[in-house]
């Protein structure tokens, strides 16, 4: 394509980052905020395991981040239990993967969250 047009129509890369920015904005518009925190949280605790932060770790940092978040919000429990998991806290993990069993909306992960906790006890007693 040459000419006026084409000279102002963004290129691929361009228009991916357009998409990606109002995929983000829509996303945010139809999440609650406090949903998207710990998704965030829960994200980055998986990408950076237990690298060191400062003395601490990042895994720290995220459970302090959800304890500053409503309890009654859907799957916080289980969000805690997975950061308490890749922590190196089986023992609260397990506990954790048990009340969010309890309290799961939904049948499939009722039995996820079941088996997280079963798998956790299975090894502490190993």
């Amino acid at each position: 394509m040459t000419g006026w047009y084409a000279e102002r129509t963004p290129g691929r890369s361009a228009r991916a980052v357009i998409a990606m920015t109002l995929l983000a904005l829509l996303l945010v518009a139809a999440v609650p905020v406090a949903l998207l925190a710990a998704v965030v949280v829960m994200l980055l605790g998986h990408v950076v395991g237990g690298l060191a932060l400062f003395g601490g770790s990042v895994l720290a940092a995220g459970l302090g981040a959800l304890a500053g978040l409503d309890p009654a919000m859907p799957r916080h429990t289980a969000v805690a239990a997975y950061l308490h998991e890749r922590d190196g806290d089986p023992v609260t993990a397990a506990r954790l993967y048990a009340e969010a069993a309890r309290s799961a909306p939904n049948l499939p992960e009722r039995d996820h969250l079941t088996r997280q906790a079963a798998r956790l006890n299975a090894r502490l007693r190993s």
